[in-house]
């Protein structure tokens, strides 16, 4: 896993999520998770599906946040759970084969217990100031470069914008999660394009 890692913001209307993750797709993510912490049940499912079906047609992996059931249900790429969602073994059992991330904060001993439990990439955030998250604990980017031990691709999370994203490659990130300056951006393609350009002058 390596690249921009989209999160889909909050919307009940699935059509403009479509075309915002539309723009997203035209602009080069390489992940795109879908997270809709306000929908209920029938509307996640509908939101879903309408992106598998893009994502798929883009081939860009469809990651369900924090429904497990749903990502096997629709067949989705993989899941991402949190503290509050469950065992990650229970997901890595429910979803053979697929990606399964763990958010794991500030956590080294988190990240150890999700990879020993099935994850194969693990999150940690938050990493700067988050106007998603704006009481969210923060992580120091030094944990990134520990973590590199455990073997599998780190995702940094948390406040990522164009200005800091490079420090977060820089200090042992594989991907940067990004929701609102993605996504609240007034050109979205150009955004996600524009990150895309600070992977293309990484060190291959």
């Amino acid at each position: 896993m390596r690249g921009l890692y989209a999160i889909t913001p909050d919307t009940a209307s699935t059509d403009a999520l479509a075309r915002m993750v539309s723009d997203a797709l035209r602009g080069g993510i390489d992940f795109l998770q879908y997270r809709n912490k306000l929908a209920g049940a029938d509307l996640r499912k509908e939101q879903a599906r309408m992106l598998l079906g893009m994502t798929r047609a883009s081939k860009v992996p469809l990651i369900i946040n924090d429904d497990v059931q749903l990502a096997a249900e629709i067949d989705a790429d993989g899941a991402h759970v949190g503290r509050d969602d469950g065992e990650v073994a229970t997901a890595r059992r429910a979803l053979p084969g697929k990606l399964l991330g763990a958010s794991c904060y500030a956590s080294l001993e988190a990240a150890r217990a999700a990879v020993a439990d099935g994850a194969d990439h693990v999150a940690f955030g938050s990493m700067f100031s988050s106007s998603t998250k704006p009481g969210a604990a923060r992580a120091p980017l030094g944990i990134l470069a520990q973590a590199r031990t455990l073997g599998v691709p780190l995702v940094a999370i948390g406040g990522i914008t164009p200005d800091n994203a490079a420090l977060a490659l820089a200090a042992g990130a594989d991907c940067v999660a990004v929701i609102s300056d993605l996504f609240s951006a007034p050109d979205i393609a150009a955004r996600a394009a524009l990150y895309r350009r600070i992977f293309e002058k990484l060190p291959a």
